[in-house]
């Protein structure tokens, strides 16, 4: 069975967290930072750990990689070079500092470390943010991706523009296999809690919604280009009104541009009870649509895969039951309310997304 996602990203495969302290005192030497002082883990992040990290000569963001899709050094300095480019455009991003040696990756008993200036702001919900703000925001995504493609090289576009989708959308029937499943895990469980009610309560709705729309599975196909990969609140920092860097760019890669767009908009614009803010969505999606230069129908079918993709998807009840792992527990009730308000009322989300 394939690894569930959520945004478009593998999650089920990335390991739980284990205990683990930085080698600072080497680190440091390798790349002349001085002595530590303080270093405080930072517990926004799911799949690395973050430390903030106080020196002898300044402040910074000490990163642990430890994603095993994402770890490989040479990987992570490509990913490097291409924020450095993005930096050169103006796109407010966190470039990481180099060694001693002249490279943004220091590895260190196995376990691959990049050191990020220290930049002094705060994550900000859609629900925080002015109309104003939400276009902001749009245009900020939409810029993202256009820069991406005058970065990065042409001999890394994996698939043409117009290929086919790099994903293949969710089957029901392995759907209905995970939710029968995952009804035992929560039978199972003891004592019973009032998170295996609602986990129990919403496969059983999910299961009824499958039943009523699989015949709308997306067919393959779309438009593709460069994307951050994992644009959501916890990794846009902004410093009073304006957006100051955009981090964590281990995602980046081809895949539909438009979907980044709408699941963004899905993460950001999400109120508790799991309805979507569909306003500041229109306002967001009006000023992405612009600098992406994306159309209404790249947009309309983004909506549809997103849409069938949340409907599919139960890696938070996955990590909870299989993994042990409850850091995702607090985002279940919307997200999982999500799904049902979207299908309740896809003809006014496609519209906010698509409306000039």
């Amino acid at each position: 069975m394939r690894c569930p996602t959520i945004w478009g990203v593998p999650r089920s495969c990335v390991p739980p967290p284990v205990p683990h302290t930085p080698p600072l005192g080497r680190l440091l030497r390798l790349y002349a930072a001085g002595s530590p002082v303080t270093c405080e883990p930072v517990d926004q992040g799911l799949l690395n750990r973050g430390y903030r990290l106080r020196t002898t000569r300044g402040r910074y963001f000490l990163k642990h990689h430890f994603d095993p899709d994402t770890a490989d050094p040479a990987a992570i300095e490509r990913r490097h070079r291409a924020t450095q480019r993005l930096a050169a455009l103006g796109v407010p991003v966190a470039p990481p500092l180099a060694g001693r040696d002249g490279r943004t990756v220091a590895v260190v008993g196995g376990h691959a470390y990049a050191l990020h200036p220290w930049i002094d702001g705060r994550h900000r919900h859609g629900g925080q943010l002015t109309t104003g703000q939400c276009t902001r925001l749009g245009a900020l995504l939409g810029a993202v991706h256009a820069c991406l493609e005058q970065v990065m090289p042409p001999q890394g576009r994996t698939r043409p523009a117009t290929g086919p989708h790099p994903v293949e959308s969710a089957d029901p029937a392995d759907t209905f296999a995970l939710i029968d499943d995952l009804l035992g895990h929560v039978r199972r469980h003891r004592p019973a809690d009032a998170f295996d009610a609602l986990a129990r309560h919403r496969l059983l709705e999910r299961r009824v919604l499958l039943e009523q729309h699989a015949d709308r599975r997306p067919p393959r196909g779309g438009s593709v280009g460069w994307v951050h990969g994992d644009f959501h609140p916890f990794n846009l920092l902004y410093k009073g009104d304006a957006p100051a860097a955009i981090v964590d760019w281990d995602r980046l890669g081809v895949q539909p541009r438009a979907e980044e767009a709408v699941r963004a908009a899905a993460i950001f614009f999400v109120r508790p009870a799991g309805a979507l803010d569909l306003p500041r969505v229109r306002a967001y999606a009006r000023a992405y649509r612009r600098a992406a230069r994306a159309t209404p129908s790249q947009l309309a079918a983004a909506v549809h895969r997103v849409w069938w993709e949340r409907l599919n998807d139960f890696w938070m009840l996955r990590w909870h039951y299989e993994r042990g792992d409850t850091r995702a527990d607090p985002q279940f009730p919307a997200a999982s309310a999500l799904a049902v308000w979207w299908t309740r009322e896809y003809d006014a989300v496609c519209d906010a997304f698509v409306e000039a």
